[in-house]
């Protein structure tokens, strides 16, 4: 890691929010963009560094990621995560707030903020809590949450149950002017199920979660926003009949917006037939079918962005039977190398459409469009990323505490290179 000033000179820069997509120098300097252009004169004290044939890229912002701090400290910590993130090109992470305990404080907010700023690697920003301590029984003090720098609210993990405890959410958080996003989940309707109900479930003689708990869960949601003009973002979209209640909310003018993590898009619940406790997540992955209407609902910006969902877990919560493991995968150090190689090389997402996913998608969500943009003055958040590097996944050299990620093995075609967070640079 180092700070100071930086020249990356002569990649390709593109910046969806900025309408720029050219080749070009972009000049850091004392933790902002200083200017954008071509042939650019280098300070006496800058480094500079060579980016002909990388995509120069707003900083990666992942809407959702298990830091596991405080609590979970064998699955990861503050430092851990977030120097994974670096490690595949995110410059921003939402810290959500499933931690033991939960995030529901000022006082765990600040810590969030401070162990972040201590660890040096990419930006943490904390998610707090929609309830206290996420019992969905009575609504956190948002205001207060809000002020100490928490950039939304979510009870990530489970639903909010009682609608009128959600519409109050929704309401509160429409007073700070910061979205709540939604783990969308009936909890009567999925109670039980370890994987998709379908047919492999059947077949595998495990219990199910039906498409419909999701759905359900959306559409209730989704009228509330409308209701209380509350921003609503529904988490980790995983059927196609989510994506088809959101496409029409969008066009009613809902407040609404939506994530689809790589998993979602790339496997079905057909990945779950040898009983890996690996392919175990919630919500469940679907049908090819599912995976084919979020791809359209990502192509056609009924979902705004790609989020990992990162969870890592420490080994013995996943080396045993399927049904006794814990639900999530791991994803910030895969995604970039996935995701180009398994949707960019095929033809199916053009770069331009992956990268504003990836960047100026999410940032919008937040209400942070600085957070991801190389507009001159815009925060010092840049990833480089070589399109051409050939790699293999390999989980036992991730920074991740967690070694529980799906794509494990797989021979994948560009990777983040540097990423700078914040001002500060990262070599990768």
């Amino acid at each position: 890691m180092s700070t100071g000033t930086l020249l990356i000179r002569g990649g390709r820069a593109l910046d969806p929010a900025g309408k720029l997509d050219r080749t070009a120098d972009v000049l850091v300097r004392d933790g902002r963009i200083a200017s954008v252009g071509e042939d650019l004169k280098a300070p006496k004290d800058a480094w500079v560094y060579d980016a002909d044939g990388r995509l120069v890229v707003p900083g990666l912002l992942d809407l959702h990621a298990h830091l596991r701090e405080p609590g979970a400290r064998a699955a990861g910590t503050i430092a851990s995560e977030s120097e994974a993130a670096v490690r595949g090109g995110f410059a921003t992470v939402l810290a959500m707030p499933n931690t033991d305990p939960p995030a529901d404080s000022e006082a765990a907010i600040s810590r969030v903020l401070r162990r972040g700023r201590e660890a040096g690697f990419a930006n943490v920003l904390p998610v707090g809590c929609i309830t206290r301590g996420r019992a969905g029984k009575e609504i956190a003090e948002m205001e207060r949450l809000a002020r100490a720098g928490a950039v939304a609210f979510s009870d990530d993990g489970s639903d909010v149950v009682d609608d009128g405890l959600m519409r109050r959410a929704l309401e509160c958080a429409r007073a700070t002017g910061r979205p709540v996003l939604a783990h969308c989940e009936d909890a009567a309707l999925a109670a039980g199920g370890v994987m998709h109900a379908g047919a492999v479930s059947v077949r595998l003689g495990l219990s199910g979660q039906p498409a419909a708990a999701e759905e359900a869960a959306v559409e209730r949601n989704v009228r509330l926003a409308e209701i209380t003009g509350g921003r609503l973002h529904v988490c980790h979209v995983s059927t196609a009949g989510s994506v088809e209640i959101i496409r029409r909310a969008k066009a009613r003018g809902a407040p609404v917006t939506a994530e689809v993590t790589p998993h979602h898009l790339l496997l079905t619940d057909e990945a779950c037939a040898d009983l890996d406790p690996v392919a175990k997540v919630n919500p469940p992955l679907r049908t090819a079918r599912d995976a084919e209407a979020l791809l359209a609902g990502l192509l056609d910006g009924t979902i705004d962005a790609i989020a990992t969902d990162h969870a890592p877990h420490a080994a013995e919560d996943k080396e045993m039977e399927f049904e006794a493991a814990a639900f999530g995968m791991n994803g910030l150090e895969s995604a970039v190398g996935v995701l180009l190689t398994k949707l960019v090389q095929t033809g199916k997402v053009s770069v331009e459409v992956l990268v504003e996913r990836l960047t100026a998608g999410p940032a919008r969500v937040i209400g942070r469009p600085e957070a991801a943009s190389l507009c001159e003055g815009a925060d010092a958040n840049v990833t480089v990323i070589d399109p051409e590097t050939a790699w293999t996944i390999d989980a036992a050299v991730f920074r991740s505490a967690g070694r529980n990620c799906p794509f494990q093995g797989l021979p994948v075609v560009g990777r983040a290179v540097l990423v700078v967070a914040g001002g500060r640079v990262h070599e990768v």
